[in-house]
Protein backbone atom coordinates (compact mmCIF):
# COMPACT_ATOMS: atom_id res chain seq x y z
CA UNK A 1 0.00 0.00 0.00
CA UNK A 2 0.93 3.63 -0.50
CA UNK A 3 0.70 6.11 2.29
CA UNK A 4 0.22 9.27 0.70
CA UNK A 5 -1.57 11.38 3.58
CA UNK A 6 -3.94 14.20 2.16
CA UNK A 7 -4.01 15.41 -0.77
CA UNK A 8 -6.16 16.62 -4.23
CA UNK A 9 -5.60 14.18 -7.58
CA UNK A 10 -3.22 16.12 -9.50
CA UNK A 11 -3.70 16.98 -13.03
CA UNK A 12 -1.60 14.75 -15.93
CA UNK A 13 -0.04 17.71 -18.19
CA UNK A 14 1.46 15.82 -21.15
CA UNK A 15 3.36 16.99 -24.72
CA UNK A 16 2.11 17.20 -28.01
CA UNK A 17 4.80 18.17 -30.85
CA UNK A 18 1.96 17.41 -33.43
CA UNK A 19 -2.18 17.33 -33.75
CA UNK A 20 -1.34 13.24 -34.48
CA UNK A 21 0.25 13.15 -30.59
CA UNK A 22 -2.08 15.24 -29.34
CA UNK A 23 -5.14 12.75 -29.96
CA UNK A 24 -2.10 10.24 -28.36
CA UNK A 25 -2.16 11.98 -25.34
CA UNK A 26 -5.81 12.46 -24.81
CA UNK A 27 -6.37 9.15 -25.44
CA UNK A 28 -3.87 7.68 -22.91
CA UNK A 29 -5.28 9.08 -20.44
CA UNK A 30 -3.99 13.11 -20.65
CA UNK A 31 -6.09 15.59 -17.79
CA UNK A 32 -4.53 18.81 -20.05
CA UNK A 33 -2.03 18.53 -23.14
CA UNK A 34 0.44 21.67 -24.36
CA UNK A 35 1.33 22.70 -27.30
CA UNK A 36 2.70 25.51 -29.46
CA UNK A 37 1.91 27.52 -32.97
CA UNK A 38 4.63 26.63 -35.97
CA UNK A 39 7.06 29.43 -34.73
CA UNK A 40 9.43 30.79 -33.11
CA UNK A 41 6.64 32.02 -30.16
CA UNK A 42 7.24 28.38 -28.58
CA UNK A 43 10.50 26.81 -27.13
CA UNK A 44 9.80 23.79 -29.82
CA UNK A 45 10.06 25.55 -32.82
CA UNK A 46 11.38 22.64 -34.84
CA UNK A 47 10.56 22.21 -38.67
CA UNK A 48 7.28 19.10 -38.75
CA UNK A 49 6.28 20.01 -35.11
CA UNK A 50 3.58 21.85 -33.97
CA UNK A 51 -0.10 23.64 -34.78
CA UNK A 52 -1.14 25.62 -37.42
CA UNK A 53 -4.11 27.99 -35.89
CA UNK A 54 -7.07 25.49 -37.74
CA UNK A 55 -4.68 22.65 -36.00
CA UNK A 56 -5.23 23.98 -32.60
CA UNK A 57 -8.72 24.81 -32.62
CA UNK A 58 -9.97 21.34 -34.34
CA UNK A 59 -8.06 19.56 -31.93
CA UNK A 60 -8.98 21.26 -28.97
CA UNK A 61 -12.48 20.41 -30.17
CA UNK A 62 -11.23 16.67 -30.29
CA UNK A 63 -9.83 17.29 -26.71
CA UNK A 64 -12.69 18.92 -24.90
CA UNK A 65 -15.06 16.09 -26.36
CA UNK A 66 -12.98 13.91 -24.21
CA UNK A 67 -12.97 16.11 -21.60
CA UNK A 68 -9.00 17.25 -21.90
CA UNK A 69 -7.59 20.71 -21.33
CA UNK A 70 -5.42 21.82 -24.34
CA UNK A 71 -2.65 24.89 -22.91
CA UNK A 72 -1.22 26.52 -25.70
CA UNK A 73 2.56 27.72 -24.55
CA UNK A 74 3.93 31.26 -26.01
CA UNK A 75 6.81 30.69 -23.57
CA UNK A 76 9.76 32.16 -25.97
CA UNK A 77 10.55 35.83 -25.35
CA UNK A 78 9.19 38.35 -27.69
CA UNK A 79 11.85 39.97 -29.62
CA UNK A 80 11.31 43.88 -31.00
CA UNK A 81 10.55 45.03 -33.70
CA UNK A 82 8.24 41.80 -33.87
CA UNK A 83 6.18 41.18 -31.17
CA UNK A 84 2.73 41.49 -32.76
CA UNK A 85 3.76 37.77 -33.50
CA UNK A 86 3.75 36.49 -29.79
CA UNK A 87 0.35 38.71 -29.09
CA UNK A 88 -1.40 36.80 -32.45
CA UNK A 89 -0.36 33.58 -31.01
CA UNK A 90 -2.09 34.76 -27.74
CA UNK A 91 -5.26 35.85 -29.66
CA UNK A 92 -5.24 32.58 -32.16
CA UNK A 93 -5.12 30.65 -28.38
CA UNK A 94 -8.15 33.09 -26.70
CA UNK A 95 -10.53 32.34 -30.55
CA UNK A 96 -9.79 29.04 -30.62
CA UNK A 97 -10.81 28.17 -27.15
CA UNK A 98 -7.57 27.16 -25.57
CA UNK A 99 -7.98 26.44 -21.71
CA UNK A 100 -4.70 28.76 -20.71
CA UNK A 101 -1.17 30.10 -22.21
CA UNK A 102 2.00 29.23 -20.72
CA UNK A 103 3.99 32.26 -21.07
CA UNK A 104 7.31 33.75 -20.27
CA UNK A 105 8.21 36.94 -21.08
CA UNK A 106 6.82 39.78 -18.65
CA UNK A 107 5.13 41.80 -21.89
CA UNK A 108 3.10 38.82 -22.80
CA UNK A 109 1.89 38.05 -19.63
CA UNK A 110 0.75 41.75 -19.83
CA UNK A 111 -0.83 41.70 -22.88
CA UNK A 112 -2.94 38.76 -21.67
CA UNK A 113 -3.74 40.03 -18.79
CA UNK A 114 -4.86 43.45 -20.53
CA UNK A 115 -6.47 42.13 -23.66
CA UNK A 116 -7.64 38.89 -22.61
CA UNK A 117 -8.27 39.03 -18.63
CA UNK A 118 -10.73 36.03 -19.20
CA UNK A 119 -7.95 33.29 -20.27
CA UNK A 120 -6.41 31.33 -17.76
CA UNK A 121 -2.75 32.68 -17.44
CA UNK A 122 0.19 29.98 -16.81
CA UNK A 123 3.32 31.21 -15.98
CA UNK A 124 6.17 29.15 -18.06
CA UNK A 125 9.20 27.50 -16.37
CA UNK A 126 11.35 29.63 -19.00
CA UNK A 127 10.31 32.36 -16.78
CA UNK A 128 12.48 31.26 -13.77
CA UNK A 129 10.57 32.71 -10.76
CA UNK A 130 11.41 29.84 -8.10
CA UNK A 131 10.61 32.27 -5.29
CA UNK A 132 7.93 33.10 -3.54
CA UNK A 133 8.29 36.55 -3.80
CA UNK A 134 8.28 36.45 -7.83
CA UNK A 135 6.00 34.05 -8.57
CA UNK A 136 3.32 36.46 -6.21
CA UNK A 137 4.28 39.35 -7.80
CA UNK A 138 3.48 37.69 -11.31
CA UNK A 139 -0.46 36.61 -9.56
CA UNK A 140 -0.51 39.86 -8.46
CA UNK A 141 0.47 41.96 -11.41
CA UNK A 142 -1.02 40.00 -14.16
CA UNK A 143 -3.58 37.21 -12.49
CA UNK A 144 -0.98 34.14 -13.14
CA UNK A 145 -3.17 30.94 -11.98
CA UNK A 146 -0.50 28.64 -12.38
CA UNK A 147 3.18 28.46 -12.26
CA UNK A 148 5.77 25.92 -13.69
CA UNK A 149 8.36 25.61 -11.17
CA UNK A 150 12.23 25.27 -12.11
CA UNK A 151 13.60 21.51 -11.68
CA UNK A 152 16.11 23.13 -9.32
CA UNK A 153 13.68 22.73 -6.07
CA UNK A 154 13.98 20.12 -3.63
CA UNK A 155 10.48 18.62 -3.20
CA UNK A 156 10.58 20.31 0.25
CA UNK A 157 11.56 23.80 -1.14
CA UNK A 158 8.39 22.97 -2.97
CA UNK A 159 6.39 22.54 0.25
CA UNK A 160 7.43 25.58 1.13
CA UNK A 161 6.64 27.76 -1.76
CA UNK A 162 3.06 25.93 -1.94
CA UNK A 163 2.68 27.37 1.46
CA UNK A 164 3.84 31.12 0.70
CA UNK A 165 1.57 31.66 -3.14
CA UNK A 166 -1.44 32.46 -4.08
CA UNK A 167 -1.42 29.77 -7.45
CA UNK A 168 -1.17 26.17 -8.37
CA UNK A 169 2.21 24.75 -9.06
CA UNK A 170 3.09 22.38 -11.75
CA UNK A 171 6.44 20.37 -11.60
CA UNK A 172 7.83 18.24 -14.21
CA UNK A 173 8.34 14.54 -13.54
CA UNK A 174 9.55 12.68 -16.64
CA UNK A 175 11.79 13.75 -19.80
CA UNK A 176 14.16 16.26 -20.22
CA UNK A 177 16.43 17.57 -17.04
CA UNK A 178 18.51 20.42 -18.48
CA UNK A 179 20.92 22.41 -17.42
CA UNK A 180 19.14 23.08 -14.17
CA UNK A 181 19.16 27.42 -15.36
CA UNK A 182 15.38 27.26 -16.95
CA UNK A 183 15.40 30.10 -19.18
CA UNK A 184 18.75 31.15 -19.15
CA UNK A 185 20.31 28.41 -22.11
CA UNK A 186 22.90 31.04 -24.47
CA UNK A 187 25.16 28.33 -25.68
CA UNK A 188 23.37 27.24 -29.10
CA UNK A 189 22.88 30.94 -29.37
CA UNK A 190 26.90 30.55 -29.27
CA UNK A 191 27.12 27.69 -31.42
CA UNK A 192 24.33 28.59 -34.01
CA UNK A 193 23.34 31.79 -33.63
CA UNK A 194 19.54 30.54 -32.25
CA UNK A 195 18.37 29.76 -29.29
CA UNK A 196 15.58 28.55 -27.58
CA UNK A 197 14.82 31.29 -25.26
CA UNK A 198 14.55 33.93 -28.51
CA UNK A 199 13.89 32.05 -31.32
CA UNK A 200 12.13 28.53 -29.78
CA UNK A 201 14.79 26.23 -31.52
CA UNK A 202 17.90 24.12 -29.62
CA UNK A 203 20.39 22.94 -32.01
CA UNK A 204 18.60 24.12 -34.97
CA UNK A 205 18.66 21.26 -37.24
CA UNK A 206 20.40 23.85 -40.28
CA UNK A 207 23.32 23.96 -38.54
CA UNK A 208 23.72 20.20 -37.35
CA UNK A 209 26.10 17.96 -39.44
CA UNK A 210 27.09 14.74 -39.64
CA UNK A 211 30.31 13.74 -40.69
CA UNK A 212 31.76 9.92 -41.45
CA UNK A 213 35.40 8.88 -40.45
CA UNK A 214 37.64 6.76 -42.06
CA UNK A 215 37.76 4.50 -38.66
CA UNK A 216 33.84 4.16 -39.30
CA UNK A 217 33.02 6.80 -36.74
CA UNK A 218 30.72 9.12 -36.60
CA UNK A 219 31.07 12.75 -35.71
CA UNK A 220 28.34 14.85 -34.59
CA UNK A 221 28.59 18.78 -35.42
CA UNK A 222 26.97 21.90 -34.16
CA UNK A 223 27.61 25.12 -36.26
CA UNK A 224 31.55 25.17 -36.30
CA UNK A 225 31.57 23.07 -32.92
CA UNK A 226 32.45 19.47 -32.76
CA UNK A 227 29.65 17.92 -30.64
CA UNK A 228 30.45 14.57 -30.29
CA UNK A 229 31.72 11.37 -31.95
CA UNK A 230 29.79 7.59 -32.24
CA UNK A 231 31.82 4.34 -33.03
CA UNK A 232 30.18 2.30 -35.59
CA UNK A 233 28.74 0.10 -32.88
CA UNK A 234 27.09 3.05 -31.23
CA UNK A 235 23.64 4.51 -32.04
CA UNK A 236 24.29 8.38 -33.14
CA UNK A 237 22.23 10.88 -30.90
CA UNK A 238 21.05 14.43 -32.15
CA UNK A 239 23.82 17.00 -31.38
CA UNK A 240 22.64 19.09 -27.89
CA UNK A 241 25.60 21.58 -27.21
CA UNK A 242 24.88 21.05 -22.99
CA UNK A 243 24.99 17.12 -23.89
CA UNK A 244 27.93 16.75 -25.96
CA UNK A 245 31.48 15.20 -25.03
CA UNK A 246 34.37 17.57 -24.80
CA UNK A 247 38.49 17.71 -24.47
CA UNK A 248 39.71 20.01 -22.54
CA UNK A 249 42.80 21.10 -21.41
CA UNK A 250 43.28 19.49 -18.26
CA UNK A 251 41.63 16.30 -19.98
CA UNK A 252 42.87 14.46 -23.55
CA UNK A 253 39.61 12.15 -23.28
CA UNK A 254 36.28 13.48 -24.53
CA UNK A 255 34.01 13.83 -21.47
CA UNK A 256 30.40 15.20 -20.48
CA UNK A 257 31.35 18.47 -19.37
CA UNK A 258 28.42 20.14 -18.99
CA UNK A 259 25.89 17.30 -18.48
CA UNK A 260 25.48 13.29 -19.59
CA UNK A 261 22.54 12.47 -21.26
CA UNK A 262 19.79 11.29 -18.79
CA UNK A 263 16.09 11.55 -18.54
CA UNK A 264 14.36 12.88 -15.19
CA UNK A 265 11.63 10.24 -13.82
CA UNK A 266 9.87 11.21 -10.52
CA UNK A 267 7.36 8.56 -10.48
CA UNK A 268 9.40 7.04 -6.99
CA UNK A 269 8.69 10.45 -5.45
CA UNK A 270 4.96 10.91 -6.98
CA UNK A 271 3.29 11.03 -3.61
CA UNK A 272 5.77 13.43 -1.55
CA UNK A 273 4.94 16.06 -4.46
CA UNK A 274 1.31 15.68 -4.46
CA UNK A 275 1.68 15.89 -0.27
CA UNK A 276 4.28 19.06 -1.37
CA UNK A 277 0.60 20.62 -2.88
CA UNK A 278 1.66 20.06 -6.48
CA UNK A 279 -1.43 20.83 -8.52
CA UNK A 280 0.21 19.62 -11.76
CA UNK A 281 2.35 16.78 -12.71
CA UNK A 282 3.91 17.48 -16.15
CA UNK A 283 5.52 15.31 -18.72
CA UNK A 284 8.31 17.14 -20.99
CA UNK A 285 8.66 15.81 -24.78
CA UNK A 286 7.09 17.29 -27.67
CA UNK A 287 9.91 16.39 -29.74
CA UNK A 288 8.97 12.70 -29.25
CA UNK A 289 7.42 10.12 -30.73
CA UNK A 290 3.37 9.09 -30.74
CA UNK A 291 4.42 6.00 -29.38
CA UNK A 292 6.88 7.81 -26.71
CA UNK A 293 4.20 9.92 -26.02
CA UNK A 294 1.73 6.75 -25.65
CA UNK A 295 3.88 4.56 -23.15
CA UNK A 296 4.96 7.50 -20.47
CA UNK A 297 1.27 8.97 -20.81
CA UNK A 298 -0.07 5.62 -19.85
CA UNK A 299 2.18 4.54 -17.71
CA UNK A 300 1.76 7.93 -15.34
CA UNK A 301 -1.44 8.10 -16.13
CA UNK A 302 -1.85 4.13 -14.02
CA UNK A 303 0.33 5.58 -11.63
CA UNK A 304 -1.47 8.29 -10.45
CA UNK A 305 -4.68 6.79 -10.40
CA UNK A 306 -2.90 3.72 -8.14
CA UNK A 307 -1.60 6.23 -5.67
CA UNK A 308 -4.50 8.10 -5.30
CA UNK A 309 -6.50 4.58 -4.50
CA UNK A 310 -3.69 3.84 -1.97
CA UNK A 311 -1.94 1.32 -4.16
CA UNK A 312 1.06 0.69 -5.37
CA UNK A 313 2.15 1.98 -8.42
CA UNK A 314 4.07 -0.52 -11.39
CA UNK A 315 6.33 1.94 -13.19
CA UNK A 316 9.30 -0.08 -14.34
CA UNK A 317 8.92 -0.28 -17.33
CA UNK A 318 9.21 3.38 -18.12
CA UNK A 319 13.59 3.28 -17.62
CA UNK A 320 13.45 2.03 -21.05
CA UNK A 321 12.26 5.78 -22.23
CA UNK A 322 14.83 7.62 -20.58
CA UNK A 323 17.36 9.10 -22.67
CA UNK A 324 20.73 6.73 -22.90
CA UNK A 325 18.37 4.05 -20.65
CA UNK A 326 20.02 6.24 -17.58
CA UNK A 327 17.30 8.24 -14.93
CA UNK A 328 17.83 10.87 -11.93
CA UNK A 329 16.04 12.33 -9.64
CA UNK A 330 18.05 15.45 -10.17
CA UNK A 331 17.47 18.17 -7.57
CA UNK A 332 14.65 17.10 -6.71
CA UNK A 333 15.22 14.54 -3.79
CA UNK A 334 19.04 16.30 -3.16
CA UNK A 335 20.82 19.58 -4.55
CA UNK A 336 23.86 17.14 -6.00
CA UNK A 337 22.03 15.90 -9.63
CA UNK A 338 25.69 15.31 -11.01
Amino acid sequence: MTDCGSFEKPELVCPAGTPAALRTAVDAGADAVYCGLANETNARNFAGLNFSAQALEQSIVYAHQRNAKVLMAVNSFATAPRTSLWHDAVDIAANAGADAVIVADIGVAAYVAANHPDLRLHLSVQAGASSPEAIRYYCKEFGVRRVVLPRILTVGEISAIHREIPCEIEAFVFGNIGMMSEGRCSLTNYAAGISTNMHGVCSPASAVRYVGNSDGSTSAELGPFDIDCYSAQQPTGYPTICKGRYTTPDRSEPYYAFEEPISLNLSSLLPDLMRAGVTALKIEGRQRSRSYVHMVVSAYRRAIDDISAGLQPDLTGLAALTEGGKETQGAFKTKKWR
